[in-house]
């Protein structure tokens, strides 16, 4: 059943100066700026009883009425499957996913993802969105997810993904060998002919992805990114755009190149490496309801761990001492 609202308030003088979807979503953080524009856009939102535009720069004083309705969330089902918590309190939860985990149920996969298994660990979260979910990781890639567990929360953490304050870091594995770090700048969108695939096309969103370097191998190169937007496969579509896509990466890789003279062991790894080599291994926040900033940290999965051994032996020259890794 469709849930209606009504909303009565005034604007703060101290939000004069923001357009009207940003004040309202500061007023009522219970929605989305998304929810909040969809509504003006409808005409569900009256200010000074005239209907605004979804840029108009709020005075503060003004009287706003919402009158509208909630589109019913999906009924997903609570699954005991067990989560890797790193943190948990009232408001967030950390947890370190694991690889072949699907973040959220879509066609193809509408049971066992991490939103089942969130729903049985703290069933409030029915009452949320997306259950908290407030960014994700492909199915196989693994590592540290933040969850809102109050409207507040998810409010604050939205808003801190799209101003870019939220700190991500992966660790990477690519084909070839890096000289220097690099900024790669260039937009993202969807697959002009393959539609299940992203792409660098003119017309896409803006993607800015940092990488330096951790360790060098014989013809591979560990890397640390840091996202500064957080596009659909971003980091796996810039490292293939610059012709040096993730080992293993069974989208944007291509064909598996064996590089010459390498020992036994590390082809059997790299023919068996099923999945892109991507460990998402640092994640920072401001706590919505604190203000704090805090940090955490996964370590790499068993099968990287295993991959970058496997490296380090086929290098004859490899020196740890000699490389960066944290």
């Amino acid at each position: 059943m469709t849930e209606k609202i009504q909303h009565q308030g005034i604007i703060p003088e101290n939000l004069a100066g923001l357009r009207l979807d940003q004040a309202l979503s500061k007023l009522f953080p219970q929605y989305s700026r998304t929810q909040i524009q969809e509504w003006i856009k409808s005409k569900k939102v009256l200010l000074d009883n005239t209907l605004p535009k979804t840029r108009y720069i709020v005075l503060g004083g003004e009287e706003v009425n919402i009158a509208a309705s909630l589109k019913p969330q999906p009924q997903w089902a609570a699954q005991a499957i067990e989560l890797d918590v790193l943190y948990e309190d009232e408001a967030i939860l950390v947890i370190n996913k694991p690889i072949g985990m699907v973040v959220h149920p879509a066609a193809g996969n509408f049971d066992s993802t991490l939103l089942n298994a969130l729903l049985h660990h703290a069933p409030t979260l029915h009452e949320l969105p997306r259950a908290g979910i407030v960014h994700r990781l492909d199915k196989n890639t693994s590592g540290l997810l933040v969850i809102a567990k109050t409207t507040e929360a998810l409010h604050h953490l939205s808003e801190q993904i799209k101003a870019r304050t939220v700190t991500r870091i992966y660790q990477a594995v690519v084909f070839g060998i890096l000289m220097s770090g690099k900024t790669v700048t260039a937009p993202i969108g969807r697959h002009p002919m393959q539609r299940k695939r992203m792409a660098v096309i003119d017309n896409g969103k803006i993607a800015i992805t940092h990488f330096r370097i951790m360790e060098r191998y014989r013809a591979h190169t560990r890397i640390k990114v840091k996202l500064e937007t957080g596009r659909t496969h971003q980091i796996r579509v810039h490292m293939a755009h610059i012709h040096h896509a993730i080992l293993g990466d069974p989208v944007y890789a291509g064909r598996l190149q064996l590089p010459k003279g390498a020992t036994p062991e590390l082809i059997d790894m790299l023919r068996t490496f099923k999945r892109q080599a991507l460990h998402a291994s640092e994640l920072g926040i401001i706590h919505p309801t604190t203000n704090e900033a805090m940090k955490w940290k996964a370590p790499l999965p068993q099968d990287m761990q295993d991959l970058i051994a496997c490296l380090r032996n086929d290098t004859p020259s490899f020196n740890a001492e000699d490389h960066y890794d944290d």
